[in-house]
């Protein structure tokens, strides 16, 4: 599919941290819920499992799958928003986590894209992933979230 039919965003940051700490941190419940605003995650974390996100409030976020695992340097889930219906109607987007060591740090790279152009979702997750991957670095840096409000909810 070309570009042109694509939406996609892209956020890198470099975490001062270690690759196995990072992917714990992006694969465990408790962790998860700490930098993003008390959302809960359901995964098994292998390939074809099922992944799912819901509110503090218990209602469903987004649901998908597990594409790919390759711990701890490459996650990727079929992501389907399922909280808001003009999202959820653009159907199943694609999240990749990327992983690699820099010196005493781990760049990490989201790839967030639906081939679709112009996609609402893809705008939505470009103003929340920011947040809570600010909130991730500085847990992981210094113990404490950098923000409590998402922007999206």
């Amino acid at each position: 599919m070309s570009a042109s039919n694509r939406s996609q965003f892209v956020y890198v940051t470099i975490i001062r941290t270690t690759p196995a700490k990072l992917w714990e941190a992006l694969t465990d419940p408790k962790f998860i819920s700490q930098y993003w605003y008390g959302v809960k995650v359901e995964c098994a974390w292998k390939k074809g499992a099922s992944w799912r996100m819901a509110f503090p409030d218990g209602r469903l976020a987004d649901a998908g799958e597990i594409l790919e695992i390759d711990p701890p340097r490459r996650l990727i889930i079929r992501w389907q928003n399922e909280w808001n219906s003009e999202l959820k109607a653009e159907g199943p987007s694609r999240c990749t986590f990327q992983l690699e060591p820099v010196d005493n740090a781990v760049k990490l790279t989201i790839t967030h894209e639906i081939d679709r152009p112009d996609s609402k979702f893809i705008t939505a997750v470009s103003a929340g992933w920011p947040y809570t991957l600010s909130n991730l670095k500085s847990l992981l840096e210094i113990g404490v979230i950098a923000t409590t409000a998402h922007p999206g909810h």
